[in-house]
């Protein structure tokens, strides 16, 4: 059985990831969202509230479950038995960032594998500083994320300008 973890922040949950969450979970026997900290940025959300989200989103995927992580992601993997890392690319920008990850978990861990997976085009451009920047200004982001998460980014952003 192939275990796999798909880590990071999701601060906030994009349709974007959803969409990399049900591809991924086609190819593995398990998948694991692992919701981590981005020690760079300031969480608009708590690890309880992200993983809620995931939660009620993936919950007609059967082998999809979720966990807070914290640490080295390759601790992670090997603490849930994972053999693979799972990431997305929007851009040639992300392939730079998650090449340099690769190679220094490859010799953290040279026993488990990255797999990237490229972003739907219809959400190669989503971003959650983008998100939160038009939440704020009370944009509609039915079609980026999921319905709660458009509602708690705009209770959570209201007359933030």
């Amino acid at each position: 059985m192939t275990i796999a973890v798909f880590p990071g922040s999701f601060d906030p949950l994009t349709n974007g990831h959803l969409d990399l969450i049900a591809r991924a979970s086609r190819m593995f026997d398990q998948l694991i969202v692992g919701v981590g900290q981005n020690t760079a940025k300031r969480g608009l959300f708590t690890a309880a509230e992200r993983v809620a989200f995931i939660e009620a989103s993936t919950a007609d995927l059967p082998n999809v479950s979720v966990r807070v992580e914290s640490g080295l992601t390759v601790d992670f993997l090997r603490s849930v038995h994972a053999t693979v890392l799972v990431r997305g690319l929007r851009n040639s920008a992300d392939f730079e960032f998650e090449q340099g990850i690769a190679g220094m978990n490859r010799a953290l861990a040279p026993d488990l594998d990255t797999v990237c997976l490229m972003t739907d085009p219809q959400y190669q451009f989503v971003s959650s500083s983008l998100l939160k920047e038009v939440a704020r200004f009370g944009g509609d982001l039915t079609n980026l994320v999921p319905t709660a998460v458009a509602q708690a980014l705009a209770q959570r952003l209201a007359g933030d300008q």
